[in-house]
């Protein structure tokens, strides 16, 4: 079983069975760096993204409630603002950083499957909501077309879909010494390595290769005649856009990191006080995203403005 020589696995900062002087000096260096991007975060982009998150939940309602409808591209905001607050609460178990939550392994599970629940739900929707403005821009005589009218219906495949991959995660996490109690992180070191593929393959290669797809169409393809200029139409819809490009660039950081420590599991490395400083540099730069992606649609998608 994968488990059973994954016994070494541990965190560089709680491994001081060998230890040079100049590797003191390194820990000491990266849980200072940790501890000042930690406070950061829960003083200000935390805080931010949740007041964005609110009031964006607070508009919706009102409209709905003022006009007794909501738009298709609303809806899926809407969703998608759901899941990034889930992310933010989600997120306050790093105020224990530099040292890591405790936790048994099953609570760990536990809060690693809703995580990856928000994770996945967030990164679909995004597709969707790009999909839904390439058909505006491109009216096609498809099926394709009738379903994206139907906007339910697709947050209901999107949630089963994120329910399906994220308890595939909890699987790969695994159920021994579920009652031990561990250092926690939302993606849990003792994992097998195949949690970070899936995650990597599900959660950022598949994705990204839609939302490039979707660009690219926008870009190469001319519109018809009577549809507004390319420039026009982002202006129209700003704010799916500026969050594609956001969660392209930070997801990309964080999810090399991710593949990084499947590299040093397959090697049986615990890795250096540096690999450890940069996998949470790039867990918290993925929080912030979450938190920036709510100021956006707040700021830039029209019925917010």
């Amino acid at each position: 079983r994968m488990t059973s020589h994954m016994t070494w696995i541990g965190y560089p900062s709680k491994n001081f069975s060998v230890i040079s002087p100049e590797e003191i000096e390194a820990f000491i260096a990266s849980q200072n760096i940790i501890s000042r991007l930690m406070h950061c975060y829960i003083a200000f982009f935390a805080p931010t993204g949740l007041i964005a998150g609110i009031w964006i939940l607070i508009i919706f309602v009102k409209n709905y409630l003022q006009y007794k409808v909501i738009e298709n591209l609303d809806l899926l905001f809407l969703h998608f603002t759901i899941s990034n607050i889930i992310m933010i609460f989600l997120s306050f178990t790093v105020i224990t950083r530099p040292d890591y939550l405790k936790a048994t392994h099953l609570a760990c599970n536990v809060l690693s499957f809703f995580f990856n629940f928000s994770y996945f739900n967030s990164q679909y929707v995004l597709i969707l909501i790009l999909l839904i403005l390439l058909l505006k821009r491109f009216p096609p005589r498809t099926a394709l077309s009738q379903a994206t009218q139907r906007p339910i219906l697709c947050v209901g495949f999107v949630l089963i879909y994120a329910f399906c991959l994220s308890l595939t995660e909890a699987v790969l996490v695994g159920t021994d010494n579920y009652h031990l109690t561990t250092d926690c992180q939302l993606d849990p070191l003792f994992a097998r390595p195949e949690y970070e593929i899936i995650k990597f393959t599900f959660g950022f290669g598949i994705p990204s290769f839609l939302q490039i797809l979707c660009f690219t169409v926008l870009f190469a393809k001319e519109a018809p005649a009577e549809e507004p200029a390319l420039q026009q139409h982002i202006r129209t819809y700003p704010a799916a856009y500026i969050i594609s490009i956001s969660i392209f660039i930070c997801h990309l950081f964080y999810n090399v990191m991710i593949l990084f420590r499947t590299t040093l599991k397959l090697q049986k490395s615990i890795g250096t006080p540096k690999n450890e400083l940069v996998m949470n540099i790039a867990e918290i730069v993925l929080f912030c995203e979450t938190c920036a992606s709510l100021v956006f649609i707040l700021c830039f998608h029209k019925p917010c403005k």
